[in-house]
């Protein structure tokens, strides 16, 4: 029988800690919250497989996984389909939040994967001159993009993506669900497309 504890969430937007109810038990969970359209997608919904990640722009496994994720999307193709939730760890990465924040304000003008792809193969440059660098590079709207990263536009969005990743027992990052069901671990390449290939096809609602 499944029992559940409570965990402390520190939230750098709130003074009090958030205490969330869990399962005790995180290592074989499904994931709680199925792919919405809010979710930022990259794959057909008619994918055989869906990866949701919970990430952190500045964690370096990351980093890695986004590498490995490009080449193995390639040879996929729509057979894959990512789903990226954010999840930063800021007492360890004190960029992660605004990086995060960025990503989200690059999504607000039509171009959150290319924000995401740039701040992955940029992680040693996530300081707020590097963002607004980078949304003039993707032809954003700058002023309007500085506006909201100074005010925070954004900040409870991924705050939202971050709690429901604690709710779903994701401590760290990566946190990968594929077709519903957490996996554990970190996966190069070879690791990965074996996983792929071991388990049963998703229906599109996975």
């Amino acid at each position: 029988m499944s029992s559940s504890i409570s965990r402390p969430v520190l939230n750098r937007f709130t003074t009090a800690t958030i205490w969330i109810s869990m399962p005790e038990d995180t290592t074989d969970l499904l994931l709680l919250n199925p792919v919405h359209d809010w979710d930022h997608i990259r794959g057909p919904e008619t994918a055989a497989f869906t990866l949701v990640e919970y990430g952190d722009y500045q964690c370096p496994d990351c980093g890695r996984l986004f590498e490995t994720l490009q080449s193995v999307q390639q040879d996929f193709g729509t057979r894959l389909r990512l789903v990226y939730r954010h999840y930063p760890l800021s007492g360890i990465h004190k960029h992660a939040q605004l990086a995060a924040e960025a990503a989200e304000a690059a999504a607000a003008q039509g171009r959150f994967w290319e924000m995401h792809d740039l701040l992955f193969q940029n992680q040693d440059a996530l300081e707020q001159k590097n963002l607004i660098q980078y949304a003039g590079q993707l032809d954003m709207d700058v002023d309007r993009f500085r506006i909201e990263l100074k005010q925070g536009s954004y900040a409870a969005r991924v705050s939202q993506d971050f709690i429901a990743g604690v709710q779903n027992g994701v401590n760290g990052t990566p946190g990968l669900f594929l077709n519903g069901v957490r996996q554990p671990g970190i996966f190069d390449q070879p690791a990965l497309i074996a996983l792929l290939k071991a388990v049963p096809s998703a229906s599109p609602s996975s």
